[in-house]
């Protein structure tokens, strides 16, 4: 489908692409991973055609359609539904004609297409679409400009997954959708019957949705079968394989050296001089990845508090005094909780934790907190408060009016500035650095509660893990709203869950609400808002019993994993045998039958991954029916 030939590529002088080469087969489903910076979004305009790209360097099949979400849905007066169906030009270009022709032929010709491309299911499938994205059946009649910029972008993302090109391309899809809308995104990505190309950071959605990841690193793409923890895992593998490799390499290197250098003269040695003199020459060296190093989140730890800080006692919450968003909330939070609160977008969720941030007041009810509560609030729109003009170090010394210069530069490096970005204006930073300085700002001075509203739209997969390890690591209260479910899994130890007017505790853990919110999908009409208590938790135990019903082809394919894991152990130690000094002249029968062993051993390999691929396949299959 996609074929990426020795591709090399700058901007303003900076490389991004260096002989890059990469081949994508039809179907498949491809995470394509890299720090935020190395070009991703670049190679998506290439494919499109939007930056040059000279001779054959990117070819796509002949005839295949290409779709991708350039920017959000027009503020027009047409409907949701109606702006997403225009996405099928054909269906919208025959229904047109079908309007005005005469000839008899072709009228039966138009009907005949339009039954081919299932024209009569169209506004159905679009409405299953807008549905998983959060959009009721009531929003879709409703014209475009009546919704904000984020849910135009989920409409623009309907409209290309509605057309269906042959090939998909994503750019951080899950960035505008609430965690209801990313697990509805992963399993529709799965069943997804073209190929998909999708840049994320997204950790579950590279997990659950793609059969391959491809990565960019160093200016080079290369293509890994499986997920994401199976391509880090085996690159983690790699690198301290190359690193062991390079160690003895070096080590036999210097020994080799240590003969010539102590024989070359001799008469009697010098033949032998020669002859590793001539195997130094040719001894090529091991390149090690060289890791990339991400800045660490550092917050402030509090002193301790008594129990608890905060208290929702039956408060009404919202902006207008009779129109309460959520109503009879009760609720606790204690200095070491951590708290994820789950929900779809538009219930509340953003209501509650401004309202326990003070940035709103309740309108019934009763908000209880300790005197002394530091509350340290993030969200996404807050980010345009930052000064374009002003630098990181501007900001800085506006948080410390008396601080000397060297402690202003000292402050600014902590938080991840230093010499090399501190006096650089904000509008010229990433979106990743600016959510950084966001958060040093706001919890430089300490805070007892950290209140973050989706911080992990623009950081990419080892900015979260760092800002994971930072908040365990936090002595403090903190409040998570975010749709990465990887990040809520690893910091969260309790659930709420805002829904239908009210937010309460949840007494499931994530894979509960996942699979309620997967089986929801599979069941409720399109539009229909969320199951009630006994729907839930009929949903609950039907994903309990699929999850029973699955587990051997999940065991199976954790089988086959753990055989190719097995060989590649079995390949590194091959190689370090093959590696030794001296093998290849003083034991040449040994060698020769190491090197027939490897070759045995990397057809294996070969056949145990497509085992492992086929098994891995069912599954995924057998656990999205």
């Amino acid at each position: 489908m996609l074929h990426v030939n020795d591709l090399s590529f700058a901007i303003e002088g900076r490389p991004l692409f260096d002989q890059a080469t990469a081949a994508i087969s039809d179907g498949w489903k491809v995470g394509f991973v890299g720090r935020n910076g190395s070009g991703k979004s670049t190679l998506l305009k290439l494919i499109l055609g939007e930056s040059h790209a000279v001779d054959d360097e990117i070819s796509i099949r002949k005839g295949a359609r290409i779709g991708s979400v350039a920017q959000e849905a027009p503020a027009s007066d047409k409907s949701l539904i109606a702006t997403v169906l225009e996405q099928d030009r054909e269906r919208a270009s025959l229904i047109a004609e079908s309007e005005t022709a005469s000839d008899p032929h072709r009228i039966a010709e138009i009907q005949t297409r339009l039954a081919d491309i299932e024209a009569h299911s169209a506004e159905a499938r679009a409405a299953s679409i807008l549905a998983g994205l959060g959009l009721s059946a009531e929003n879709q009649r409703r014209a475009c400009a009546e919704f904000s910029g984020g849910w135009r972008m989920r409409v623009a993302l309907a409209g290309v997954l509605f057309s269906a090109p042959d090939l998909l391309l994503l750019d951080e899809p899950t960035n505008y959708l609430d965690l209801e809308g990313a697990v509805w995104l992963e399993t529709y990505l799965k069943r997804y019957p073209h190929t998909a190309l999708i840049i994320s950071h997204d950790r579950d959605l590279l997990n659950n949705a793609v059969t391959h990841i491809m990565a960019l690193e160093n200016g080079k793409l290369s293509v890994h079968p499986g997920n994401y923890d199976s391509y880090e895992r085996k690159r983690a593998e790699a690198r301290a394989q190359a690193a062991s490799f390079a160690a003895r390499q070096e080590a036999r290197r210097r020994h080799m050296q240590s003969f010539v250098d102590r024989f070359r003269a001799k008469a009697s040695k010098a033949k032998q001089a020669q002859s590793r003199i001539k195997a130094l020459e040719k001894m090529q060296a091991v390149a090690v990845p060289i890791s990339e190093r991400t800045t660490p989140f550092r917050f402030p730890n509090p002193k301790p508090m008594a129990p608890p800080i905060v208290r929702v006692v039956d408060a009404a919450l919202g902006y207008e005094e009779d129109k309460p968003v959520l109503r009879g909330v009760n609720l606790r939070l204690d200095q070491d909780d951590r708290i994820a609160i789950l929900g779809p977008n538009g219930e509340g969720k953003s209501t509650l934790v401004k309202s326990i941030a003070g940035r709103i007041g309740a309108l019934g009810g009763n908000i209880y907190k300790h005197k002394k509560l530091k509350i340290a609030y993030f969200a996404q729109h807050q980010i345009d408060e930052l000064k374009p003009g002003n630098s990181a170090h501007d900001h800085v010394r506006e948080i410390l009016p008396d601080a000397t210069e060297a402690e202003t530069r000292s402050a600014c490096a902590g938080l991840g500035f230093g010499p090399d970005k501190a006096d650089t204006a904000v509008e010229k930073l990433s979106g990743g650095e600016k959510a950084r300085l966001l958060l040093g700002l706001i919890t430089y001075h300490g805070a007892h509660l950290l209140i973050l509203d989706e911080p992990t739209n623009h950081l990419d997969i080892q900015s979260r893990e760092a800002l994971s390890e930072a908040l365990n690591d936090f002595a403090g209260a903190v409040l998570l709203i975010t749709h990465d479910a990887h990040l809520a899994a690893s910091i969260a130890d309790r659930l709420w869950l805002v829904n239908n007017g009210k937010a309460e505790r949840y007494e499931g853990d994530l894979d509960d609400y996942r699979a309620l919110v997967i089986a929801a999908n599979k069941t409720a009409p399109a539009g229909e808002k969320s199951a009630g208590p006994n729907e839930r938790e009929r949903a609950r135990k039907s994903a309990a019993e699929h999850r029973a019903s699955i587990s051997p082809l999940k065991k199976a394919a954790e089988a086959a994993e753990t055989k190719v894991d097995t060989l590649n152990a079995t390949l590194t130690r091959l190689d370090a045998a093959l590696a030794e000094p001296g093998l290849y002249e003083n034991d040449v029968k040994r060698a020769t039958k190491l090197q027939k062993e490897r070759a045995a051993l990397i057809d294996a390999i070969a056949a145990a991954e497509e085992d492992w691929l086929a098994a891995l396949d069912a599954y995924e299959a057998a656990k999205a029916d």
